[in-house]
């Protein structure tokens, strides 16, 4: 059966090799953590106890959270999960709820109550007035644990990004926390602000995870409420170091399959398409095109990242929650990236078009990617070949050969990977 075949160039499907350190065993590094933590002196018996969970795809999540659970059950408290998200998840109870239940955190699998709301109570102030918020439902508890992913933030730069220092000011503040903190500047307001919260003694430790390269976690380090500021710049400077990236400085096109929520805080992340795309700078790594073609179903409509494109798909278009979008873009002051790209019809028209806009002379140099987080496989397009052989940690896994494209103009798929004509051909032979 003959498979019709994109006008793109041909495309080899490549590997990176990336370091694959990881925790094999994600409960007992938790209860280890919480013991390094002392996590039994800092709670006492009969105390109700907020666990955060945000709304980022953190590899085994669920586990950590109920082995949370269990260790704060085994000295006596009483704990729960507050969504902990700023904006996301449309800033609805009801959205906040179903992002957590997308990654099974529900009471039923991590075995604590998860009540949900958008109330916050102010908690204290900035020297300048600006206001600090928590959860209602945390704050009413007797203590908090902060549970959140430390790495690099898409939108700025400093010693401390995303991380506990995060949780606090803006997945706890909700929507009011996230809109104050991002008017006023995360890099500065952030540390700032946790500095505030920790100070009302309501938070007994934190958490902090950091993956590797291939979306496992590679470390997982509890520290209380004095040291939050420390191991966020100590793990900041790990997660860097694990950070994958696309293997080429130079590209006239960049084709990412999908963007989300659960892929990235941004959609995409900028650290991997290039930071100066939302801070100027450098154009390190410059890709003079992208074309985004679909949004994670986690996401749930929620397109933030779009707007880094420069072309994008009738699917994806048809995908889009607008208010989701617009909400999470506009609390974030995020207004480029919500912006919609050009919308073709088909994924290969997109990509047609975006190669056509990038202007070309000489044989195209096209990268394919999964996701900015899955970054292990891609496709190349032959003019990257010869570069690919001078990077050792580049491995070329079978010849060059058409995108398989259906009778529709979508690429053919298959695992969530986009297959070559040759692979799609083997596969229907099977």
């Amino acid at each position: 059966m003959d498979l019709p075949r994109a006008s793109l160039p041909r495309m080899a499907r490549v590997r990176q090799q990336l370091p694959d350190e990881h925790i094999e065993d994600i409960p007992g590094a938790v209860r280890e953590a919480l013991i390094q933590g002392q996590l039994s002196s800092r709670i006492t018996s009969g105390q109700r106890v907020a666990i955060t969970a945000g709304s980022r795809g953190i590899a085994d999540i669920q586990t950590v959270i109920r082995t949370v659970v269990e260790e704060l059950r085994a000295v006596g408290a009483e704990p729960f999960v507050v969504p902990s998200m700023g904006s996301h998840g449309g800033a609805t109870v009801e959205g906040q709820r179903a992002v957590l239940a997308e990654y099974g955190i529900t009471e039923a699998e991590v075995g604590a109550p998860v009540p949900a709301t958008m109330e916050t109570v102010e908690v204290g102030q900035l020297e300048d007035g600006t206001p600090c918020y928590m959860d209602r439902h945390a704050w009413e508890g007797d203590a908090v644990v902060i549970v959140g992913r430390v790495k690099a933030h898409t939108a700025f730069r400093a010693d401390i990004e995303s991380g506990l220092c995060k949780m606090l000011a803006i997945g706890l503040g909700k929507q009011r926390g996230a809109e104050t903190n991002h008017a006023r500047g995360l890099a500065e307001t952030i540390p700032a602000a946790a500095s505030v919260i920790l100070e009302t003694g309501k938070v007994a430790l934190g958490l902090g995870l950091v993956e590797n390269a291939y979306h496992k976690l590679h470390t997982i380090q509890a520290v209380g409420p004095t040291g939050f500021h420390a191991t966020d710049r100590e793990l900041l400077t790990l997660a860097n170091g694990l950070l994958p990236r696309v293997p080429f400085d130079e590209l006239d096109l960049l084709i990412v399959d999908e963007l989300g929520k659960n892929v990235s805080g941004s959609g995409m992340d900028y650290n991997v398409v290039g930071m100066w795309r939302r801070i100027g700078g450098e154009k390190r790594p410059f890709f003079k095109r992208i074309a985004v073609l679909s949004i994670t179903p986690q996401s749930e409509g929620n397109a933030l990242g779009m707007g880094i494109a420069d072309f994008t798909t009738r699917r994806l278009f048809d995908q889009l929650d607008l208010h989701k979008t617009y909400m999470n873009g506009l609390t974030a002051n995020a207004y480029d990236a919500i912006k919609i790209p050009i919308v073709m019809a088909s994924d290969l028209e997109a990509c047609e078009a975006a190669l056509k806009a990038a202007n070309v002379s000489a044989p195209p140099r096209i990268a394919w990617i999964k996701n900015t987080l899955e970054l292990q496989e891609l496709l190349v397009s032959e003019a990257l070949l010869p570069e690919v052989a001078s990077i050792p940690s580049l491995v070329v896994d079978g010849p060059a050969s058409d995108l398989a494209v259906d009778e529709h103009g979508s690429f053919v798929r298959e695992r969530g990977r986009v297959l070559l004509a040759s692979e799609a051909s083997a596969a229907i032979g099977r």
